[in-house]
This record gives C-alpha cells, sequence and structure tokens, in this order.
C-alpha cells in the first residue's frame, strides 16, 4: 500500500470522478485507475461502484477513506516537521474563518503569512463557529476564528480572546428605525428578521438576548453569508443584529445602537495536542504564542 494510491482514493471520492481525479492529480487516468485496481486487489475489496454515468464509495471504500486520510496527513505532517528540524516551514495551513470575523484583518494576515513562508500551501473555509472548533479538533484545518457568546467558550482547543464587540441593529435606509439615536430589543421584537441558522453561534447570541429579555421575534430569512443579509435588509425584507466591528464593511444599510443589545467575544482556538509548524508559525505572524490557551 503506498501514499499516492491512497491520493488516488482520495481524489476519486472528492471529485466522484476517475478523470477529473486524474487531472488533479496531474496523471493520466489510465495509471490513476491501475493503481487504484492493484490497491483494491492488495486489500481484497472493491473501493468504488463504477458506471457509465456515476461513481461512488462502496462501503469498503467509505471505511477505507478516512484512514487513508489520516495516514496523508501524518506524512504531510512527518515532511513539515522535519523541514522544521532544518529550518524551514513547509506543510499546509488551512485557516477557518465566521463570515464575520472583525477583530483580525485575515486576508492581510494570510499574505504576510505568505510573503514570510512561502512554501506552505494555504487554504481557507468559512462557516459556523461549532463547526470550525470540530474541523480543529480533527485536524481538518490548523487554525480557526470564531464569534462566541458571552456565555459559551470554545471546548477542547487552546484558545485565545481577540476582542470583545456589541451587536447593533441593521435596517434599510428607509426603514422607520433609520432616524433613531438607539433601539431596544422590545422593539426590534416587533421587526421581521434576517439571521444565521438555528443552531449557530451567531445566532444563538441574539436568541439568548431575546430570551433573557423576555421578548419574542420572528426570524423570515435565515443565510449564512452577512453580505447577502445586507441585500435582504436593503430591500426592506427584515432587520438584523450583527457586530458593530463588522457593520463597517457592509453597503445600502444603516445601523442603529442598541442599548440592551447582546454580545459576543472573538476567539482563535488551534488544535492543543497537535500544532504544525506552519500553524505554529501563523500563530506567530499573529502576535499569538501556540502554548496559551487551554
Amino acid at each position: 500500500m503506498e501514499l499516492q494510491q491512497m491520493r488516488y482514493v482520495v481524489a476519486v471520492a472528492e471529485t466522484n470522478s476517475f478523470t477529473r481525479a486524474a487531472e488533479r492529480c496531474l496523471v493520466v487516468q489510465s495509471a490513476l485507475s491501475h493503481q487504484i485496481a492493484r490497491l483494491e486487489r492488495e486489500l481484497g475489496a472493491r473501493l468504488f461502484e463504477r458506471t457509465s454515468r456515476r461513481v461512488r464509495l462502496t462501503a469498503a471504500g467509505e471505511a477505507f477513506l478516512p484512514a487513508a486520510r489520516q495516514c496523508l496527513d501524518a506524512a504531510e505532517r512527518a515532511g513539515a516537521e522535519v523541514a522544521a528540524a532544518i529550518g524551514e516551514v513547509r506543510g499546509r495551513l488551512t485557516v477557518g474563518v465566521i463570515p464575520t470575523v472583525a477583530a483580525v484583518d485575515v486576508p492581510a494576515a494570510l499574505q504576510t503569512f505568505h510573503r514570510r513562508y512561502p512554501h506552505v500551501r494555504i487554504g481557507l473555509r468559512v462557516g459556523a463557529s461549532g463547526h470550525l472548533v470540530e474541523q480543529v479538533k480533527d485536524n481538518s484545518i490548523e487554525v480557526a476564528f470564531l464569534g462566541l457568546p458571552v456565555s459559551d467558550r470554545p471546548e477542547g482547543v487552546a484558545t485565545c480572546e481577540l476582542a470583545h464587540d456589541e451587536l447593533v441593529a441593521v435596517v434599510a435606509p428607509g426603514h422607520p428605525l433609520a432616524d433613531e439615536s438607539e433601539v431596544d430589543l422590545n422593539r426590534l421584537s416587533s421587526e421581521v428578521f434576517v439571521d444565521f441558522p438555528t443552531g449557530s453561534a451567531g445566532r444563538a447570541q441574539t436568541d439568548q438576548a431575546f430570551a433573557a429579555a423576555r421578548v419574542t421575534r420572528e426570524v423570515a430569512f435565515e443565510v449564512t453569508a452577512a453580505d447577502f443579509m445586507a441585500r435582504l435588509i436593503h430591500q426592506g425584507l427584515g432587520v438584523a443584529l450583527l457586530p458593530s466591528k463588522y457593520v463597517p464593511n457592509l453597503t445600502g444599510v444603516v445601523v442603529v445602537p442598541v442599548t440592551d443589545a447582546p454580545a459576543r467575544i472573538e476567539h482563535l482556538v488551534w488544535n492543543r495536542f497537535t500544532v504544525t509548524p506552519a500553524a505554529k508559525a501563523f500563530l506567530e505572524v499573529l502576535g499569538v504564542v501556540s502554548g496559551e490557551g487551554d
């Protein structure tokens, strides 16, 4: 069993195509198919079901895939550790971010990191805080920027608090609240809301605040991207509560302070057990020592 064979299996599983997998791996399809067939003979099981229309994993393939990914990750980490031992930073750095990250200019930080460590492959994933924490734990990503209610704390990862922020009301320019100097949750409860999906940390901080104020609200639009929220708000379809330090990135909306506003904390998290050389270097770029956190 060879690492290259595992790479081919992962590529086919992710693309659902032998042709696209071969293109990704920069080999001819016949060579990729030959190596996967050879691996299947060694394992004594078919990893893929192949038809003229589709390619999908068999039960054996589903069982093999996570282990193959772990082996490839371990091999990459081993190579990165060797490079670090001779003074080079290599490997990969995949960063997770929430859509409303504001405490750090992530693109600028990645540019600085890339200029300093050009041999590291950089990736970026946008997602909800809870999902990003799980990806950090299983080493799918190296570090992540989160936004959580003040009552919550990332579990099972090393963490560094970056900033505290309050949410503000975001309304359309022609909205009756647009000219108000401030508003409270009781007044906002009569409005139709645009918000993040149920169960996300971004939604939880607002739900908790309304529950604490003992008022209810209607959330008619659930979306994952704050810029799309702004487009819905601009059309007068609803209002939202968003972090005050993030809303300057939005256009076509008006911001109104909230007297009893919910708050959030932005966190930077990383795996408390496995800090790759690239992750450690990125933390240093951000001014964070990898030994900090809990």
